[in-house]
C-alpha cells in the first residue's frame, strides 16, 4: 500500500493525541475565521448603518443556516467516505468518490440558489420577521445566495481536503477570504455607505474567492486528490454510498437549522430589540463554538481513516480524547461568556435593551456548552464511523420535535421570552443522556465492517 504524502495527512499511524490536535488546531482557527466572517457584516452594519438593518442581518442568519446546512452536511458525510476508502489505501475509489461529491455540489449549489432567492420572502415572513426589518432582510438574503454555489463548493472541497487529513489549505484560503470580506464590508458600507445588501455581495465576493484558491489546488496534477474536469459526473457506486453517509448529516444538520428557525421566529414575535438581542448573542456563541468543531472533525476524519484501516484500538484512543478535549474546551469557553456576556454583546450593539435581551439568553445557556460540545462529539464520532443515521435520528427527535413541542408549550401558557432559551440547555441534555449510552454500549467501532455483510461481502 502507497501512502501519499503531500497535502495529506495519514492518521492512522504515529501519535494519536499530536495527530488529532495538528488537525484540529488548523480547524479551530480556520472556524474563527469563518466566524469572522460571518461576523463581519453584522458587527460593521450594526456601527455604521441603523438598527433595523442590524437586525435585518441577523434575522436571516438562521433560515440561511438552515438552507445551507443540508447541502454543507452532505459533504460532511460524503467526506467520511473519502476517509475511509484513504484509510484503506483504495486510491482510486477515492478519486472516484472526490469526482462525484464534486457532481454533487454543483448541481445542490444550482438548486439552493435558486431556491434561496426565489423564495426569500415567503422565508422571511414565516419566520414572523418585523415589518420594520423585512425590506432590509428580502434585499440581504436575495443577494447572499446569489452566491451561493460558490458557498457550496468551497465546503465540499474544504471536505475533501480534510478527509484527506490536510486541515491547513482550508484555513490558508479562509484566512485570505475573511480578511477579503472584512475590507470589502468597509469599502462599501464604511466608505461608500452603499446599503445593507452591500455586506451580502461582499460576502459572496469573498467566499468564490475561497472556492477558487480551493480549486486551483485541487486540479494540481499527479496527486490523489488531483480532480479532472472531464471525471467530474456521478459515479453510480459512489453517489450511493455518499447519500448513504451523507444524507442523514444533511438531514441532521437541516434539523438543527428548522429547530433554530422556529426559535428564532419565535424570538422575532418579540420585535425588533429582541431579535437583535438575539442575533448579537448567536455572533458571540458562534466563536464558543469553535473547539467543538476543531475537534469533532478532527475526529470523524481520524476515525473514518482508522476504521478503514481496521486499526479499532486508535479508533476508540481517538473519540474519548476529542470528546473529553472538546467538552473541557468548550464548558471553559462558557465560563468566560457567562461573565463577559455584557461587554461582548455590546460590541454588536450599544441599546442598552438588546444587550439585556442577549445578555439574558447568554447566562441562561453558556454553563451548559459542555453538554452541547458532548452531543456534537459523540455524533462525530458515529459520523466518522459510518454510523450517521444514528445523529440524525437523535436530533431529529430531541433537538427539533422535543425542542419546538416544548417552545410552542411555554408560550401558549406563559409568552415570557426567557422559557424560550431554555429550550436549548434542556434538550442538549436530554441528547447527551441519549449519546452517552450510545457511546458506552453500541459497537460503534465495527459500523463500516456491518454494512459490507448487509452489502453481501461488498461495499
Amino acid at each position: 500500500m502507497i501512502k501519499a504524502r503531500s497535502a495529506t495527512r495519514d492518521m492512522t499511524t504515529g501519535n494519536i493525541y499530536l495527530h488529532m490536535l495538528g488537525f484540529a488546531l488548523p480547524v479551530f482557527v480556520s472556524e474563527f475565521f469563518q466566524q469572522l466572517y460571518n461576523t463581519a457584516d453584522a458587527l460593521i452594519v450594526g456601527i455604521f448603518l441603523d438598527n433595523a438593518s442590524f437586525a435585518a442581518v441577523t434575522a436571516s442568519g438562521t433560515l440561511i443556516f438552515l438552507l445551507v446546512s443540508f447541502f454543507t452536511g452532505t459533504a460532511m458525510g460524503a467526506g467520511v467516505v473519502i476517509a475511509k476508502y484513504f484509510g484503506a489505501g483504495d486510491h482510486e475509489s477515492v478519486s472516484r468518490a472526490i469526482h462525484t461529491v464534486i457532481a454533487l455540489g454543483l448541481v445542490c449549489g444550482v438548486v439552493l440558489t435558486a431556491v434561496g432567492v426565489s423564495f426569500t420572502p415567503v422565508f422571511l415572513k414565516w419566520m414572523n420577521t418585523d415589518e420594520s426589518v423585512l425590506p432590509k432582510a428580502v434585499e440581504y438574503f436575495r443577494y447572499y445566495f446569489i452566491g451561493a454555489i460558490s458557498m457550496v463548493m468551497y465546503n465540499v472541497c474544504r471536505s475533501i481536503m480534510n478527509a484527506l487529513g490536510d486541515s491547513k489549505r482550508p484555513l490558508f484560503y479562509l484566512i485570505f477570504s475573511s480578511v477579503l470580506n472584512v475590507a470589502l464590508d468597509l469599502i462599501f458600507i464604511a466608505w461608500l455607505r452603499f446599503g445593507v445588501w452591500s455586506a451580502a455581495v461582499a460576502t459572496v465576493i469573498s467566499q468564490t474567492a475561497s472556492m477558487i484558491l480551493c480549486f486551483i489546488h485541487l486540479l494540481r496534477r499527479g496527486k490523489i486528490y488531483t480532480v479532472s474536469i472531464k471525471k467530474i459526473r456521478f459515479h453510480k457506486d459512489m453517489f450511493k454510498e455518499i447519500i448513504r453517509y451523507g444524507l442523514p448529516s444533511g438531514v441532521q444538520n437541516s434539523v438543527i437549522g428548522l429547530a433554530n428557525v422556529i426559535v428564532q421566529s419565535q424570538i422575532n414575535s418579540f420585535g425588533e430589540l429582541a431579535t437583535s438581542g438575539y442575533g448579537a448573542y448567536a455572533k458571540v456563541e458562534g466563536f464558543a463554538f469553535l473547539p467543538i468543531t476543531g475537534f469533532s472533525m478532527a475526529s470523524t476524519t481520524f476515525i473514518g481513516q482508522n476504521l478503514g484501516a481496521k486499526e479499532y484500538g486508535r479508533a476508540k484512543k481517538g473519540a474519548l480524547f476529542s470528546i473529553i478535549s472538546a467538552v473541557i474546551a468548550a464548558e471553559v469557553i462558557g465560563l468566560v461568556f457567562y461573565f463577559t456576556a455584557p461587554y461582548l454583546i455590546g460590541i454588536f450593539n450599544k441599546n442598552p435593551d438588546v444587550i439585556a435581551y442577549g445578555v439574558r439568553q447568554a447566562r441562561t445557556v453558556s454553563l451548559f456548552f459542555c453538554l452541547l460540545a458532548f452531543s456534537h462529539s459523540v455524533a462525530a464520532v458515529c459520523r466518522g464511523a459510518g454510523k450517521t443515521f444514528v445523529p440524525m435520528i437523535i436530533m431529529l427527535s430531541v433537538w427539533c420535535v422535543i425542542r419546538i413541542a416544548y417552545i410552542l408549550t411555554v408560550m401558549h401558557f406563559t409568552g415570557e421570552i426567557g422559557y424560550i432559551y431554555w429550550a436549548y440547555p434542556i434538550t442538549w441534555g436530554i441528547s447527551s443522556i441519549i449519546y452517552l449510552f450510545y457511546y458506552l454500549f453500541s459497537d460503534w467501532a465495527h459500523g463500516f465492517e456491518k454494512k459490507v455483510k448487509e452489502n453481501g461481502g461488498s461495499e
